[in-house]
């Protein structure tokens, strides 16, 4: 019985660095959003590079979310446009809190909507930052839901695979709400993309223009064929298919056209110091979509 088990729950594979490790400082990096959660969003955006770097901005989103959810959907990337829609396959995640169930159920219907809708599913068993950042913040502040696992590709049919998953989760009568999880503008030497130079020029440029244009897109109620097009022609999020996937989401929930507000927004220079002239950094952003 105790092989099963050790078969049945995902280990975390992030190096250290990522995450803490234990609650005392998870609660550490929470604290802000453990007294003041205001939970309405059906949906938010939430950045998954280190904490050290973006966990209170995903901390912030994800405080937004819901309180009464029976499951928590995060859904990452770091896919091709044509990948599979793809699924951790455990029936548990072993997070530093412990265990968090996972939604089978969920999971199986939600399978068979996106296969009856001509998409792809795939196990997923690569080691990604996207969703596993986010787990330890969606354990300790939602200790009683479970957990949905799956990544996206950035193309359309994302949007549509938010929206089937919805229609799952309402068939099943489970109060679901998801985080849809994206770092923004991967800028400087080491991401291969420098085009405005180097140093603090470059870096604002990122954060007035770049990630301001894909902000713009999410907030101001864009098409999705826009918020793709900015994310992927301009390079502006690591993961655009986990973000379409919570707007679809958040539009079939609520039955109506969303609405995205910006909570907060920084970037890795902003934690480590202006950037000289061969750094690299990367764009964050939180945002809320009721």
């Amino acid at each position: 019985m105790g092989e099963m088990k050790e078969k049945a729950i995902r280990r975390m594979r992030l190096p250290p660095g990522w995450y803490p490790r234990n609650a005392a400082e998870i609660d550490g990096y929470l604290c802000d959003c453990l007294d003041k959660r205001e939970g309405g969003a059906n949906a938010v955006i939430a950045p998954h590079a280190g904490w050290f770097f973006s966990g209170k901005l995903a901390a912030l989103a994800l405080s937004r979310l819901r309180k009464d959810a029976d499951t928590v959907i995060v859904s990452g990337g770091h896919l091709g446009a044509e990948a599979p829609v793809m699924f951790a396959e455990e029936d548990a995640i072993c997070t530093p809190l412990g265990e968090m169930p996972v939604d089978g159920e969920l999971r199986s219907v939600v399978k068979r909507n996106l296969l009856q809708a001509g998409l792809c599913c795939a196990p997923d068993n690569y080691t990604d930052n996207t969703v596993e950042v986010l787990l330890p913040a969606v354990h300790r502040l939602f200790p009683k839901a479970s957990i949905l696992w799956l990544r996206l590709g950035s193309g359309m049919r994302a949007a549509e695979a938010g929206r089937l998953i919805a229609r799952a989760a309402a068939s099943l009568g489970r109060n679901v709400v998801m985080a849809g999880s994206t770092d923004l503008t991967h800028y400087g030497p080491s991401y291969n993309f420098c085009p405005k130079g180097r140093g603090n020029a470059a870096l604002e440029w990122v954060k007035t223009v770049n990630d301001r244009r894909f902000i713009e897109a999410l907030t101001s109620g864009a098409t999705e064929d826009i918020i793709l097009e900015r994310a992927v022609t301009e390079r502006s999020a690591c993961s655009a298919g986990a973000v379409l996937c919570a707007l679809g989401f958040a539009s079939e929930t609520r039955g109506a056209a969303t609405s995205a507000r910006l909570l907060a927004y920084s970037t890795s220079a902003d934690v480590t110091g202006m950037p000289s002239a061969s750094d690299s950094f990367v764009g964050y952003a939180a945002v809320e979509v009721c």
